[in-house]
């Protein structure tokens, strides 16, 4: 079985024990393998601008907001922008924050025809630690992959 597969057959096992109703749930490394592995496999990152701008971007990563700032309000575009921007039949990997926007935006993908949806857990931050600060406890920057700050 080769390393995409493998990859892939374990995020897939996860939204199975998960429930998810998108295709799979990768870790930040995994989410960095498939793109190594698979042409064509995009990021789209749905933190706000102002994140981005603040908090740094990953390279190459598509970027859609989930919600709209100032204002936190849901971006009623986001399946319209994801259509022009990303293919329907590309494997696509969502990232946020910490994971719960992108799982949202996997749900709306989905629902729209992206059959390869996948959410990217931890996501660009991770979770707080317990001294309620981020890039602590997992996400993308704390595996040590590519990101910029603007």
């Amino acid at each position: 079985m080769g390393k995409l597969t493998e990859v892939l057959g374990l995020a897939q096992s996860r939204a199975t024990e998960m429930k998810l109703s998108y295709e799979g749930a990768l870790t930040p490394k995994e989410a960095w393998e498939v793109l190594q592995l698979a042409p064509g496999a995009r990021i789209v990152d749905v933190r706000t601008r102002a994140e981005l701008d603040w908090v740094g971007r990953i390279p190459g990563a598509v970027e859609i907001e989930w919600l709209v700032y100032p204002g936190n309000q849901p971006n009623p575009n986001f399946v319209a922008q994801l259509k022009h921007q990303v293919d329907p039949e590309s494997l696509v990997m969502f990232i946020c924050r910490s994971g719960a926007r992108s799982h949202a935006a996997a749900i709306a993908a989905t629902e729209a025809g992206f059959r390869d949806a996948y959410n990217v857990l931890e996501g660009f931050e991770g979770d707080k630690d317990a001294n309620g600060q981020r890039n602590r406890v997992g996400g993308w920057r704390f595996a040590g992959l590519p990101w910029q700050q603007s």
